[in-house]
Parts: C-alpha cells; structure tokens; sequence
C-alpha cells in the first residue's frame, strides 16, 4: 500500500456511473483517460449496484490507478475496500462513522469524510481523517440530497478555522468545480493564508467528449493563478498610509482622460442616464448593456464592469453571472454594488449568488449591504436602497468588519456613508468628503460605481489608489456644486454636478489640483 502522507490530491476525480453522467461509455475507460490527463487520486463511487459488481468494477479500477501510481478510495463500502485491497475509502456524514472506518482499515488506510459546517470539520479533523471533502461548494446535478451549498465564503470560513486549529489534515473542494472556476476557487481559497490541497470533479470529466483533454485541463488551472490575480493589491498597497494614496490621485484622474476606458454598466433604466453621463463628465466611454451575452465582446475592450443590482430578476441575475465570468476570464475589473442587498430574502439570495459566482475587484455599498456581504450576513433588516446606518456599530467596528471582509475576498472594499470606508485589507481609510445632496436624488449612489470604474479600468496596477481617486473626484465635485450659488437643491445640483466632474478632470489634466485641497483622508485607528 502506497505511502498516505504522499498522495496529491490536486485533481481529485469521484466516478459517476449514471446513465446521465457517463453516457454510454466504458467506466473503467474514462478514468484511465482521466489519469493519462493528469488525475491525482480516484474515489469509485456507485450507491446502486449490488456488492458483487461494485467489487468486480472497483478491482478493474484499482488494477488501472495502480498503473499509474494513484490511489483508489471506494465511496462509503469499507467492504468493497478490504475486498478489493485498495487505498482507502471515502465517507459521508450518513455513512460510517470514522471510528469504525479507522478500527476496521487500520492505520495506513487512507480516509477522507465530507464535511460541510465547522462541527464537521472538527470532527474529522480530530477524529483521524486524513483529508476532508468540504462542500457542496456549488449546486450540482450528480448529487442529490445535498445539505446546504457553502459557496467560496463557506469553504473560505472552513478553511480559515482549519488554519486557526493549526490542523495539518488535507482538504478538496467539491460540488460543481469545472473549469469555468477551478481556478477562481483555488486562488480565493488561500485568502487566509489556508490554501486547499485540491479540487474534486465529477462531471466535468466523466462527462466530457474527451476526459482526458477535460482532466489536463483542469491539472493545468488548478496549477495556473487566474487572469485577474496579477493585478489584486498587495500588502504594500493594502498598507499604504492616506498621504501616499493620495498622491497617485492625480496620476489616475489623468490616465482616465487619456485612456477614456469603457465602463460597461449593468444597471436598472431608473440609472442608465445619469450613469452614462457621469462617465462621459469623467472621461470614460460609457456602455449600457444589460445582455450577458455582449460581455465577452466588451471585456475584450479593456474596460470595467459595473454590476448594479437595482433590479433583481432571475434573468437578470443570469445576466450578470455571464457578465461576471466574462470579464474573470479577461481579467478586467468588475465593481459590484448589492443595492438593497439585506432588504429582502431575494436580494440576499442574488447577493450571495453574485459573490460566488466570479472574483469581484470593488465591492461597493452602504452600511447594511456591506454587512450583509460577510461571511455571516447582517441582522439588521434594510428598508430599502437608501437605508442608512443603524448607528449600533462603532467606526471601529465597521472598519474592522470591512478590513476582513477585504482580506477574505481579496479585493477592495467600499461602504458608503457619512464618512466612507475603504480598504483593500490592511489599513482602513476614512474619507469625509461628499453632501447630503447626492443623498437626494436617484442614482447618484449607483454612479458611484461607474466612477470608481473608470478609475480601476484605468489604474489596475492599484485598485486601492484608483478607488480612492473615484470617491475624492466624484464627492469633492458635489461638495463644489452645492456651493454654487445657482444650485438651489437637488433639482438644479444635478446638472451643476455633473459639470464640476467635469470642471474638475480638466484642471487636473492642466495641471491644477486646488480642488485636492479639500480631500479629508485619514487612516481608521483600530
């Protein structure tokens, strides 16, 4: 028996022998072709044939990965396991308890268990298994019954406790891992400094035309950091102090009126308007596209997506996956803002759904849609779109639940407000610019986003920085507009709004940054 403490479990393979998923082909055929691919490790698993043909298959599969130095775990049957002499087993929470497995393979088997919540975990970390299956990470048709889908912030949070507990037991994420995210999962999963040891597929091999141009594939994702980690900030910018960021400010606001970036917005009709103008006042080069099939055309553009959830259908949510994946896979930037995202059971669901479905470079949002983006939501119920801070949490406290939030999803973090939070993980930057007029009318929050766009399109090399550009140019030019002496409230501000970006991105082209004057920018004392 091979030696457990070796097994590379990068690109676990877990069999399905249903007509649904292995089609007509021979079992045994695909997964010599998967390992031929570059598979790592075979769990055989079968819940309906009789014990006779489960042995008899899993000896043709154990002569097969033995070829080929692998090893071969069978689904839940200790039975099948000792019959067969193979490595080990797999169990479920519904199978075996570990114990038993364990006092009945003896020590050198290996044994893995699922787990999807902390309890099990620690369970099985302690217990004796030698790796986890820690999902369902994402819905999926192999398997039925499924507990609970744990998304990335699931697996992320398991991982994190396993890193906590200094356990050494090894882990692979399961349940809808292809390759339209393979990478993605494995990158965002070593945020905390826990990285997975692997990826366990089902379909997306044993139902490939090719299973073993599907599994190398895959051995190459999981081994390849995807498009968009080059350009994720780094401890260095994440750390920067208030007076170094604002330094570059200029240097971006500059570099979006040369580049005039695309910023392809997704958004409800209520914004589209305001939008596109701001990003023209801006220097940007808007596009209102709301069909996720147009997204992989404009990503190859070299802009930024906006992702605005005014409007929540399953449409639309659709949409905005597609447009998601699209610009991951073109490594553009993407800003999310989860409008009303704690106001309703649905909008919780699309947020949720939004975050797992791709990498989000700037999630932006106010008070309760941000808290509602961690890991453990808000309790706090929103009224709507312009709810306010519930005035229950100290500056403290939010910027630490922001800081976190950042570090977990490795992105940049925004929560509007009074005063503005901003982090990319490390140091928590306080803005205090903005007026309340840009509280009074629609849209203005949502063109927030657009703004900031732009700046990150333009500026990627440090997202923090272009971020804080967005916010300085975007807040200071209402702040000058409303003191325009023919700006008498909301109404009229619009209009003298969108002139004063303007007003403002030329100066800064010439050379004049008196308006940089005003920026209030301080680092939040923790």
């Amino acid at each position: 028996m091979m030696d457990k403490g070796s097994v590379d479990y990068s690109l676990y393979l877990v069999t399905d022998s249903t007509p649904a998923i292995l089609g007509d082909k021979d079992l045994c055929q695909v997964v010599e072709a998967a390992l031929k691919g570059g598979v790592t490790c075979v769990q055989f698993r079968d819940k309906k044939s009789d014990t006779g043909d489960l042995v008899a298959t899993a000896r043709r599969l154990h002569a097969i990965t033995q070829k080929y130095g692998v090893p071969l775990l069978i689904n839940d049957r200790v039975d099948v396991a000792q019959a067969v002499g193979c490595e080990g087993v797999h169990i479920g929470q519904d199978d075996i308890d570990l114990a038993t497995a364990r006092k009945i393979l003896g020590d050198r088997a290996i044994i893995g268990v699922t787990a999807s919540n902390i309890n099990e975990v620690h369970e099985a970390a302690t217990g004796g298994a030698d790796y986890l299956g820690i999902g369902t990470v994402f819905a999926t048709p192999t398997k039925e019954n499924t507990k609970s889908i744990i998304g990335v912030d699931g697996l992320q949070q398991l991982l994190g406790y396993l890193r906590t507990s200094g356990s050494p037991v090894k882990t692979v994420c399961i349940g809808g891992i292809n390759a339209t995210n393979a990478a993605r999962v494995v990158w965002q999963s070593a945020s905390l400094s826990r990285a997975l040891d692997g990826i366990a597929v089902v379909s997306a091999i044993v139902a490939a035309a090719d299973p073993e141009a599907a599994a190398r594939e895959l051995r190459r994702l999981v081994r390849t950091p995807p498009p968009f980690a080059a350009s994720v900030p780094t401890p260095a910018q994440a750390g920067r102090s208030a007076a170094g960021v604002l330094a570059l400010v200029p240097d971006v606001v500059r570099r979006v009126a040369e580049r005039r970036p695309l910023s392809h917005n997704m958004t409800n009709l209520v914004v589209q308007n305001i939008a596109a103008n701001v990003a023209l006042a801006v220097g940007a080069s808007p596009i209102m596209a709301n069909y996720g099939e147009e997204a992989r055309d404009l990503a190859a553009l070299g802009g930024a997506l906006v992702v605005n959830m005014g409007t929540v259908t399953p449409e639309g949510l659709q949409n905005y996956l597609k447009a998601l994946r699209a610009y991951n896979d073109a490594g553009g930037p993407v800003v999310f803002d989860p409008v009303g995202a704690g106001a309703t059971a649905v909008r919780r669901s699309a947020t949720k759904t939004i975050l797992n479905g791709g990498y989000i470079d700037v999630l932006k949002g106010n008070q309760s849609e941000i808290l509602t983006c961690t890991p453990a939501g808000s309790q706090t119920q929103q009224r709507g779109v312009d709810s306010a801070a519930d005035g229950s949490r100290s500056q403290a406290q939010l910027a630490a639940a922001v800081r976190d939030l950042a570090q977990l999803r490795r992105n940049v973090v925004v929560m509007t407000g009074k005063t503005d939070l901003v982090t990319a993980g490390g140091a928590v930057l306080a803005v205090d610019n903005g007026h309340e007029y840009l509280g009074m009318v629609t849209g203005t929050g949502c063109c927030l986003g657009t703004t900031v766009s732009a700046m990150v399109a333009a500026w990627p090399e440090d997202k923090l920085a272009a971020t804080v550009a967005g916010l300085l140019l975007y807040e200071i030019a209402a702040e000058i507009a409303a003191e325009r002496s023919d700006v008498k409230g909301p109404g009229t501000f619009v209009p003298a709004f969108l002139d004063e970006l303007y007003n403002m991105r030329q100066a800064t082209v010439n050379g004049d940054l008196s308006w940089l004057k005003r920026a209030r920018v301080s680092v939040v004392e923790q």
